[in-house]
Order: structure tokens, then sequence, then C-alpha cells
């Protein structure tokens, strides 16, 4: 594309240098930057990358977007523009030619439920024989082909580029996990949604938003950004059993389907029958009553559920084949994932991470446990530790407790498991400092009929440790390597 054409948008500009220039990429990773490039310089947190404008310009990058005048040498364009990352938006949706509009596109926020929620609906279309693409906390995958990434929800070019990939692999729907500090930060302008969903807001994050009335207001963005152009179909899928739903429900012009269990919705499940191979329920609707199965454990997935399958019947897909496609969807990586079953104690992990996702956690577990139920947990470091206690109390609804920390960054770990202690309502717990160690303690005191829950992390494949350094780390295969090293066994090729 013409440079002149590109940054046509852009009103309010200087342009140091010349727009005749061929552009066929844009990025705001130094180390992609290469000619033809347009490379956008931000301050961050942490790191101002206009201090690389240089080295992309000795790699022939010949456009680069600032906030102000660099000093630079060599044949470049700068481009100063009053907010970069706004302009970086703008600039991504006009060369790939607005993708999010050439699919359906659904945004799933909320606390917890997010990634099972949109895995869900990724499932079903795949199910349905319909080309999908799925983007959030397990990564980026177009129909069954996955690649991992760093956040739930990507920077802004680098977002429009993965939804850009899913349009050129011929993808129907796309269904992105939409996290709080992805809206705070603009990390979705220009992302165009059909679909907005909540599941719940419960008190996380607060080391970065402060209280929970900002956070609240985050997660309304998504809603905000369905936009006010009631031509369009869009629609609003919101969770009756969370009074925020109400307000969410005020923000956008939009339909709203309403989903509940304890609460009178529109989509409501009753009659619930729970196992650990699934769940089956009456789906009351304004279409009728629906029987449902699913091979998802636990109260919280009968709502994860209907929330994915609201979504995808609100884009004019039939409430039959949705329900025949959910009988046989397969697990959600890390959410209440049960691992081998041959093996002679109930072995579970999840993500659950909040004193209310772990709450809902032990709800789910609970009832099937035939002997003990030992719960490990972690807290994570630099992160708001005013909900630390009350995950600490939620966890002693089991027999034994296990302490860790969860990604520890530069905190100190005792610190961690200690604050998690304060809440302790037994004195049937234990604390250690390596996460690793106190897995292996959890098998190593389980007995055959024994439940083993190892929550925080599901399939987290790190730990963060000091200097913010990721440290290779899976809760699923330290736990199953215990395992078969005491109850014998042998892991699959998964």
């Amino acid at each position: 594309m013409d440079a002149n054409v590109l940054f046509e948008k852009i009103r309010v500009k200087q342009v140091m240098g010349t727009l005749d220039r061929k552009i066929n990429d844009i990025t705001t990773d130094s180390r992609t930057a290469k000619q033809g490039s347009v490379f956008i310089a931000s301050k961050g947190y942490t790191v101002d990358s206009h201090k690389f404008c240089q080295d992309v310009v000795d790699k022939g990058c010949q456009v680069v977007v600032v906030s102000e005048e660099q000093t630079l040498n060599g044949d470049v364009t700068q481009i100063i523009v009053p907010d970069t990352l706004r302009v970086a938006s703008l600039l991504a949706n006009v060369l790939f030619d607005y993708p999010s509009k050439q699919l359906v596109t659904y945004g799933v926020t909320g606390t917890n439920g997010k990634t099972s929620i949109a895995t869900m609906i990724h499932h079903i279309y795949r199910k349905l024989d319909k080309s999908s693409a799925y983007l959030g906390t397990n990564g980026f995958q177009i129909n069954e082909n996955k690649s991992k990434g760093a956040n739930t929800t990507p920077e802004t070019v680098s977002l429009t580029k993965k939804i850009n990939e899913a349009v050129e692999n011929k993808a129907e729907a796309m269904t992105l996990e939409v996290s709080s500090h992805g809206l705070s930060l603009g990390r979705l302008r220009g992302v165009d949604f059909d679909v907005a969903i909540f599941s719940n807001l419960t008190q996380d994050h607060l080391d970065f938003h402060g209280t929970m009335e900002a956070y609240g207001h985050a997660k309304s963005l998504l809603f905000s950004q369905l936009g006010e152009d009631v031509s369009k179909e869009k629609y609003a899928v919101l969770n009756n059993d969370d009074t925020f739903s109400e307000y969410l429900g005020a923000v956008t012009p939009f339909e709203t389907f309403t989903y509940g269990i304890n609460h009178k919705a529109q989509f409501m499940a009753e009659q619930i029958n729970e196992s650990l191979q699934g769940v089956h329920f009456k789906f009351v609707t304004p279409l009728g009553r629906f029987e449902v199965k699913s091979p998802y454990v636990g109260m919280f997935n009968v709502s994860n559920i209907m929330a994915a399958m609201i979504a995808v019947w609100s884009k004019g897909i039939a409430m039959e084949d949705i329900i025949k496609a959910v009988e046989n969807l397969e697990p959600v990586e890390g959410r209440l994932e049960v691992l081998d079953p041959s093996l002679p104690i109930d072995l579970i992990i999840d993500y659950a991470h909040t004193a209310d996702g772990m709450d809902k956690l032990i709800d789910a577990v609970k009832p099937f446990a035939k002997q003990k139920l030992i719960f490990l947990c972690g807290m994570a470091g630099e992160r708001d530790m005013g909900k630390t206690p009350e995950m600490g109390r939620v966890a002693c609804r089991a027999d034994y407790v296990i302490f860790t920390p969860d990604n520890p960054a530069n905190d100190d770990p005792k610190k961690l498991t200690a604050e998690l202690a304060k809440g302790a309502t037994h004195h049937n717990y234990i604390e250690f400092e390596d996460r690793a160690e106190g897995i292996r303690h959890a098998i190593d005191v389980a007995e055959p009929g024994d439940t083993v829950v190892l929550a925080s992390k599901g399939r987290e494949p790190y730990q963060i440790m000091p200097g913010n350094v990721k440290v290779p780390h899976r809760d699923d295969l330290i736990g199953l390597e215990a395992a078969y090293e005491k109850f014998g066994g042998e892991p699959n090729e998964n």
C-alpha cells in the first residue's frame, strides 16, 4: 500500500520526510521491523521503544511513527502523532482491510470463565464443520492448528494480524478472550465485535485497576465497543446470576440475552445432574425446552456452556444443531481437566486463581470425592494481595491444603504462602516455597480413592521467577510423573 493512502485517515500528524513509500507491514516490535514496514514506537510501563528507532532504520525500515521527533540517521520518514498506539490500531485495520468485519467476531469477558466459554464456542463451530479461530489464554488457534501467545489479549497490531490470519484461512468466526487489561490499554481498538459475552465479576487485578468500580468499568468497554449502529445484527449475552449484568445491559443499545441458574433469565438451566463425566440439564429457553448433555464438569460449566450456546445461536445457527454438537465437545485445556482416568486417584488441574473461582471449583469436585480432597493452590507475586487470605479460607474447604507460590516474580515465596495461610480455617495445611515440591507432596500424601486438585495454573507452561524470568513448569506433567512413580503406569504421547 502507498504510505500516502495508509496515513490519509490520520488528520493530526507532522510528517518529516516523504510519504512516497510502499508499505506492506506494520509492527510495534523493533525486532520484526524491515524494509516495507512501518514501525510504531510507544512509551510503555517498562520500556520506551522510541530508543529502538535507529535500530529499525538500520534494518531498512523507512517509516517510523513517534510521539516526538527523534534524531535519526538514514533514509527515514518520521510521522509525529499525539498517541502512537491509537494510530497503530487505525493503520493496522486500514492495511489489512478491517479484518474483524469479514467474519463473525465473538468477545468474551469476565473474571472467570473467559477461556472456557471462548473455547466452547470454537469447539461448537468445529463440531458443526465450520472453520473457526480462537485467541486467548491458551494461545491462538485456527481450526486444530495451535500456537502459544504471551498475553490473553495481544497488543493492537499483533491482534489485528491474528484476525487477518483467521480471515486468510477462511474462518467463519473468531472468538476472543477479552481481558480487562486489554480493554483498558486499548488493545481491542478497531475490533468490530458481533457478540459480547459476560461471565461474572469478582475481585481480581486490583493491583492494576485499583478499585472494583474501575475494574467493572473496564469490562463494560467491550459492550460499549459493540457501537450504536442498530442496523447491524449485534448482541450481548449476560449472566443474570451476576448483578453486574444489569449495568452492562445499560451500556449497549443492542438486544441482550440473559442466562442463569439461580436467578430468573431468558435462558435457564434446570434439573441439573452432575458427575465427573459431565452434566445433564433441562435448557429452558424462549424457543422451548431442550435436553442438554455436556462432558464439562461442574455447575459453573453449566453456566459457561449456556453462554456459548446462546452466543452461537444468536448468529443464526439452529439451537438443535448446537445442542447435538455440545454432547461430544473436547475438554477445555487446563480447565477442570481430569488427568489420566486410569490412575487410582482423581488428579485434576484447573486455572482457578481467585476465591470465587476456587469456590466454584471445589463445589464442582467435592460431591464426587470418594475419600480425601487434597487441594493445592498458589498466589501470584506482584499482584493485589487483598484477595489472598480469602483464597486461603476457600481452599480450606478441602480436607488437606497445600499453599505454594504461583509465578512469584520478585516477591518472596514465603510471603505469598503466608498470606494464603492467614485465611486458613483449619490446621491441616502445609506451605511450600517451591510449587513443584508442593505438587509432588500432594501426590505423596494421596491414597487410592483420593481426589487431588492442582489449582491456579492449569496448563500454563512456565513459572515467572525473580527478574521476571519465565522458567519452564507444567503442573500436569509434574503431577502425572509423581503419580506414575507412586502408583505405576505410563504417560501417553499427549
